[in-house]
């Protein structure tokens, strides 16, 4: 408390010194007001010049730093032009410096940030300036008028900074929220799979327990029935080959474990606050689709489901720059619910039919002149989704009508939809023949 009083005492004086005008003091209160009321970046930008201008007469342009590029200035938005488009660059008499000057009747001023500010010597670094304020005025300002806009300029950094970090924070926490129902979604309900698959090899275990304690019974036989012997060894050498199954089994989904949690407890991820990926050349269908579908495979059948495999995919290759673990999972998220969902229908010939498709189809130009894409998709039998059902398909939370009693979440075709959308390409839904086709496009980059 003492050195909070002392502090007070301290901005006392501090303003008795600074000796504002009434008009200098309004400007002040109006602009803490306004950038309480109004919460979006691009309202503040506007205030901040805006009540310059109507309080003093001038014409204020706001310039801050590129973030792509921390030595360019970009023209963010003037008092008479208002808010500017983005990649605006600011002209060349604007200079990112930690000192006021003027220049061909305007003032400029730097826009420091709250580290600068806080610190009892503002380090002289360009790192830590966020812009320049430009005040161009009928008359030439008075020193007085200049100090006060210097400490203006300082408001307007320290609430930019609170502004951008609370920004910043609140992207995190919604990239966390999405993460941890990524994580859950695509890791923590499928490896529920290895209880699954644990309870299995108990079962044969408890199988090869039986055969050894018929095997304890006929030690003292004088003489062993042959065929006995040999249903032991048929017996045996089953759940010999049984386990080989179960462990090779195990092994791939620990190996699939692995590789979504790698893509997804990146360290890029939380430092960017979003989803960041690590492309790599690879054949799609070689390298992310058939080590899933082997994945899938038993959960597929068990279902009466068949997988109905392209011809012509593994002849005519195209090789793509992708993130191997993310789009590994759009295709789980995809085959997934082509277990739950995959229903059986009668098809042109008259035959039940309960499947599974995959493809892919060259689209030349379709990202336009001289930029191809690639269509994949992944085709279910069953009826086709309402025009409502297809239009929220991959929005966050939606459950189709014919969900009922199956579980899910509703973010599976969210978590896709992102993640094709961060290689720059996109997602839909088509009713076919049959069925369901769901596809996304992506473009192809030089390699």
């Amino acid at each position: 408390m003492e050195e909070i009083n002392k502090r007070i005492a301290q901005k006392k004086a501090d303003y008795e010194r600074y000796n504002f005008s009434k008009v200098q003091n309004d400007i002040l209160k109006t602009f803490f007001d306004l950038a309480q009321e109004y919460n979006t970046l691009e309202d503040f930008y506007q205030i901040s010049v805006a009540v310059l201008q109507e309080f003093m007469g001038v014409e204020a342009r706001l310039y801050l730093v590129n973030d792509a590029n921390h030595d360019e200035l970009e023209f963010i938005c003037g008092s008479t032009r208002g808010l500017q488009p983005p990649g605006v660059t600011a002209p060349e008499h604007i200079v990112l410096c930690d000192r006021m000057y003027a220049i061909d009747g305007a003032f400029v001023v730097p826009i420091i940030s709250k580290m600068m500010q806080s610190a009892p010597e503002p380090p002289r670094d360009k790192d830590l300036l966020q812009g320049m304020l430009e005040v161009e005025a009928p008359q030439p300002l008075t020193s007085q008028e200049q100090f006060f806009l210097c400490k203006f300029a300082n408001r307007i950094g320290f609430n930019l900074y609170n502004r951008r970090i609370s920004i910043q924070n609140i992207k995190h926490l919604k990239f966390i929220n999405n993460l941890v129902m990524d994580i859950e979604h695509n890791v923590i309900i499928p490896n529920m799979y290895f209880k699954h698959l644990f309870n299995r090899i108990r079962s044969k275990i408890h199988d090869v327990e039986e055969l050894e304690q018929k095997m304890r019974d006929m030690k003292n036989a004088i003489l062993m029935d042959r065929s006995s012997c040999e249903d032991i060894i048929k017996k045996v050498s089953a759940l010999h080959q049984d386990l080989i199954d179960y462990h090779q089994e195990m092994l791939r989904h620990h190996n699939n474990c692995s590789l979504f949690l790698e893509s997804l407890f990146r360290r890029d991820h939380f430092e960017k606050g979003h989803l960041v990926l690590h492309s790599k050349k690879c054949f799609v269908e070689k390298e992310i689709i058939l080590p899933q579908l082997e994945h899938f495979t038993r959960r597929l059948e068990g279902h009466g489901i068949t997988i109905e495999r392209p011809t012509d995919m593994s002849a005519e290759q195209i090789p793509l720059r992708v993130d191997i673990g993310l789009l590994s999972q759009v295709y789980a998220n995809y085959f997934s619910n082509a277990v739950k969902y995959a229903e059986t229908i009668i098809d042109h010939a008259g035959r039940p039919r309960k499947a599974l498709a995959y493809g892919r189809k060259a689209l030349p130009d379709y990202f336009g002149v001289g930029m191809p894409g690639v269509k994949f998709n992944v085709f279910t039998t069953g009826p086709h989704l309402d025009s409502e059902d297809a239009a929220a398909l991959y929005m966050e939370g939606f459950r189709g009508k014919n969900s009922g009693r199956v579980a899910g979440t509703g973010h599976g075709l969210t978590f896709v939809r992102q993640v094709v959308e961060m290689h720059g390409g996109e997602v839909g839904y088509e009713a076919t023949e049959e069925g369901n086709n769901f596809f996304f496009i992506l473009p192809v980059d030089e390699l």
